[in-house]
C-alpha cells in the first residue's frame, strides 16, 4: 500500500519530466519601476527555429501581471499581444515555450507590467533575428513529399496494370 502511495506522489508531481530551461543568452529590459532579464534558449535568433523565451522581472513574478506586444515583420496583428504567463517547464518565471519567430528582420519585445511598484512599460528593440537555418521551406517540402508520390504513382501504375475491375466482371 505504501509503495502505491509512494509512486503516485513521484508520479503526480509537476514537471518531473522536463529540464528546466537553458538560457544561453539575456539582454535586460527597464520595464518602468521594473527591471526585466529576457533569457533566449537559442542566440543567435533565426526565423522558423523554435526556442524558449523567458522574462524574469528582478524581485519575481509574484503579485504582478502584464502583456507582452511582439513587433516584428510577418507578424499578424491577432498575434501581437498576449498575456505575460508561467513559463510551463519553469513555473517561477514568466515565458514563451517552444515559440518560432515567423520571418528574418528586426523584432521588438515591449512589456506592460502592473504590480505593487506602479505601471510600467519598456521596450526590447532591434532584436536582430536571421534567416531560417536550413534549406528553403518549399525545398525542404519538396524533398519530403517525393517519397510519398513516388508510392502514389507505384500504386496507380499498379492499380491500372491489373485493372482489378474488369477481373471481377470476367469472374461472374
Amino acid at each position: 500500500m505504501s509503495a502505491t502511495l509512494a509512486l503516485v506522489m513521484v508520479s503526480a508531481t509537476p514537471a518531473t519530466a522536463y529540464a528546466p530551461v537553458g538560457i544561453v543568452h539575456t539582454e535586460q529590459v527597464n520595464v518602468g519601476p521594473y527591471e526585466v532579464t529576457v533569457g533566449f534558449s537559442e542566440w543567435p535568433l533565426r526565423a522558423m527555429q523554435s526556442l524558449d523565451f523567458t522574462f524574469i522581472p528582478e524581485d519575481g513574478i509574484a503579485g504582478k501581471s502584464g502583456t507582452l506586444t511582439i513587433d516584428g515583420p510577418g507578424m499578424e496583428a491577432d498575434d501581437r499581444e498576449t498575456e505575460l504567463s508561467r513559463h510551463p517547464r519553469q513555473r517561477d518565471v514568466w515565458g514563451l515555450d517552444i515559440y518560432a519567430l515567423p520571418e528574418a528582420g528586426t523584432w521588438d519585445l515591449t512589456f506592460d507590467i502592473d504590480g505593487d511598484a506602479g505601471h510600467g512599460r519598456g521596450t526590447l528593440e532591434d532584436i536582430a533575428v536571421l534567416d531560417q537555418p536550413g534549406p528553403p521551406l518549399a525545398l525542404s517540402w519538396t524533398v519530403v513529399a517525393l517519397p510519398s508520390a513516388g508510392m502514389l504513382t507505384f500504386l496507380a501504375v499498379g492499380w491500372r496494370r491489373n485493372k482489378p475491375g474488369k477481373k471481377v466482371d470476367s469472374l461472374l
